[in-house]
């Protein structure tokens, strides 16, 4: 049955209550935003837009068939139309919908079905009532954090998959089945000692031994699937089909970071498009932060008192940068040259303390490795095995924990702007945080390959330091393990230790305790920090330890739980706030710079140095990548002619100059479309309807 405005032939209820105003001035129909609104037809009635003279009423579809084709394309639901145009238009298909041809209406079935299933998905998205909910009580900054950890967890159950599925699967499915295994031959020139590994404690074993080495991934550990000398050297043949383990363990790990490298890269490029928009100097005004900037999620209550907080401090902020710059603009050369001399004493401290802390995690390591080495496992006792075991992940925690407020308090004596006091103290961390992995992995470097001499005492007789790292590639992953381990430690000791007796000391101990300590605050930059250094601590490992990205994924389920928990019942949002659009996409850079530094491990280890003789998929090959060589070798004449063409220069050279030409290509665009965004800032600045009143004012006068 029809709708009765439908039936009487109006657009819209409003129709009558339009009749009865007096038409609008001759100058107001003449304006250029009311020439976009009279293009809206008679939707735009209901926003007050004016018809001209002559220009026939309707809607754009019966003025504009080809704007009504477009508009067609898009679902009724993203139209910027009220309800009763929409309904007016549905009705309106409906009745044409007999003379669609079964092409069109094919078109349309499709384009309704993929709208139902994009809704459908958007419901089943993980957590999203959780984060509407956080984003309701605590704004979108905070609400991005979690996002950004929904985000990670996608991520490794994606790599989990592909390890899982195509190594620890197979593997563990083989091993039941007890099927025929073909063992590669060891080189016959290889030293007999380099040959030796059995990390198994023989005799009675104690249980102290047992927690030991299930907390440092040591003794039976090493000999589950959970790190790489467990998998064997061999193919598996199966009604006529070959499983090769060691070029599914090499291309499975390949292929998840290469998943992981174009996933964020997608999502930094939409980032990136939202940034521009919403982080544009044009638009960060005073007027767009009063007018437009409230957070309608909110909800009622104390949410809304911190989003007044907010607003206010950002507003403090450009109000004290700008008194800031114009301080500056009237410093004398000698106050120049006294705070430049300051700062540059400053940085010298800061680099420094991350000198001392760098060798300090340098030391560490040595230290802990070499005395593993001297001493049996259960010799030290628990406690003090767990100490040594755990000594280089608990000297990077201490530095990441410690040296960021140390940061926070020299940055401020340089008197840069608040915005920039915030970008510097994050840069700085965030150096630290992903520097002190690369001194880990550099210490292990120096003691697996004897500081790169192969000629030495300890290296000379298998390539590589044999004594101290019988498997080298566990013990990398052992690392990673005791640190992905060790930081879900801290953040339950300090939930139960920190956080939760300094709720009770503000909420119910003495007043003047309360206002000197204070609630504490919700600090979105470090804690996505912590988030970067944990996924970069997965990406090093997860070569040398196929199950870390799956442990990593539990890691961040169960860190969600707990900081949701925090947030609620510890925690209220901070003063100073970040932008979830500028936030996000910085973030994600940092992401990817994490990413980049685990790929130098993985490829070093693919393409140069020595697998272990004793242990893993890679025993007895040159190099890892050997393997990929020799199956392309078994491969048809014409794939394996092209696989190598695709490897030659004769491909590479002409690839990397069209790339070349590409990227000049985009240059060029990018260059020309920053032209056009200038130019259309100021007109946004001024606007098309002063430049119009202004030339009708000139005109008369």
């Amino acid at each position: 049955m029809e709708p009765r405005w439908a039936q009487t032939g109006r657009a819209g209820p409003d129709d009558d209550e339009w009749g009865q105003q007096p038409p609008p001035s001759s100058l107001f129909l003449q304006l250029p935003s009311n020439a976009t609104l009279r293009f809206r037809g008679n939707v735009a009635k209901a926003w007050g837009a004016g018809l001209g003279d002559g220009e026939p009423p309707g809607t754009p579809q019966e003025r504009d068939g080809e704007e009504a084709g477009d508009q067609e394309s898009v679902p009724l639901k993203r139209l910027p139309l009220c309800m009763a145009e929409k309904r007016r238009l549905r009705f309106q298909e409906q009745q044409a919908a007999w003379k669609w041809s079964r092409w069109e209406r094919w078109q349309v079935g499709r384009r309704r079905l993929r709208g139902q299933v994009g809704g459908a998905l958007l419901y089943a998205q993980m957590w999203r009532d959780s984060l509407h909910h956080i984003g309701g009580h605590f704004g979108t900054g905070i609400q991005s954090y979690f996002s950004f950890l929904r985000f990670l967890v996608l991520l490794n159950l994606g790599g989990a998959l592909l390890t899982v599925g195509f190594v620890v699967a197979p593997n563990a499915a083989f091993e039941g089945l007890q099927l025929n295994q073909t063992q590669r031959g060891q080189n016959s020139t290889v030293n007999s000692s380099c040959l030796q590994y059995d990390p198994s404690v023989r005799g009675l074993v104690s249980y102290f031994t047992y927690l030991l080495d299930l907390l440092s991934g040591t003794g039976f550990m090493e000999l589950t699937h959970l790190f790489y000398g467990y998998y064997q050297n061999s193919a598996v043949d199966f009604v006529g089909f070959s499983y090769n383990i060691p070029l599914a363990y090499l291309l499975s790990m390949l292929g998840y970071f290469s998943v992981c490298l174009l996933w964020i890269v997608r999502r930094a490029v939409h980032l990136l498009k939202r940034s521009l928009v919403s982080e544009n100097g044009a638009l960060s005004t005073y007027s767009n932060k009063v007018f437009a900037g409230w957070d309608f999620c909110l909800a009622p209550g104390t949410a809304v008192h911190m989003k007044h907080t907010s607003l206010r401090y950002e507003l403090r902020m450009d109000l004290e940068e700008q008194t800031l710059r114009r301080l500056m603009a009237q410093r004398s050369r000698a106050q120049r040259v006294a705070l430049y001399g300051l700062r540059g004493a400053l940085n010298l401290l800061v680099g420094a303390l991350l000198g001392a802390a760098f060798y300090c995690v340098y030391r560490a390591t040595e230290y802990s490795q070499q005395s593993q080495q001297d001493t049996g496992p259960g010799q030290q006792g628990l406690a003090l095995g767990l100490l040594v075991a755990y000594l280089p992940s608990i000297v990077i925690t201490a530095a990441n924990q410690l040296l960021p407020l140390a940061f926070g308090l020299l940055v401020r004596l340089e008197r840069y702007p608040l915005s920039l006091e915030i970008r510097l103290t994050l840069l700085r961390t965030v150096f630290l945080r992903l520097s002190s992995l690369v001194v880990l992995l550099l210490s292990l470097w120096t003691q697996i390959t004897c500081h790169g001499d192969p000629e030495a005492d300890s290296c000379q007789p298998c390539g590589y330091n044999h004594q101290q790292h019988p498997c080298w590639e566990t013990s990398v992953g052992r690392e990673m393990y005791k640190l992905l381990v060790f930081d879900l430690l801290v953040v339950l000791l300090v939930l139960l230790l920190v956080e939760f007796p300094r709720k009770l000391l503000v909420t119910h101990g003495p007043a003047p305790l309360a206002r000197l300590w204070g609630q504490q605050e919700f600090l979105v930059p470090p804690n996505v920090l912590d988030l970067v250094y944990g996924q970069t601590v997965c990406w090093v490992g997860a070569a040398f330890s196929p199950l870390l990205p799956l442990l990593n994924s539990a890691k961040f389920v169960l860190l969600f739980y707990l900081k949701k928990l925090t947030l609620f019942s510890n925690c209220r949002p901070a003063n100073r706030t970040f932008r979830a659009s500028s936030s996000s996409f910085f973030f994600l850079l940092v992401l990817l710079l994490g990413l980049a530094i685990a790929w130098v491990p993985l490829l070093y280890s693919v393409f140069v140095l020595q697998p272990s003789h004793a242990c893993g998929p890679f025993r007895g090959e040159p190099t890892m990548w050997s393997t990929l060589s020799a199956a392309i070798e078994t491969l048809p004449h014409v794939a394996r002619e092209f696989l190598e063409f695709v490897g030659s220069l004769a491909f590479a050279v002409p690839l990397f100059l069209l790339l070349c030409i590409l990227m000049f290509y985009l240059m060029a665009l990018a260059h020309s479309y920053s032209r056009l965004v200038k130019e259309l800032k100021g007109q946004l600045r001024l606007g098309r309807d002063k430049v119009f009143l202004v030339t009708q004012i000139t005109e008369l006068s």
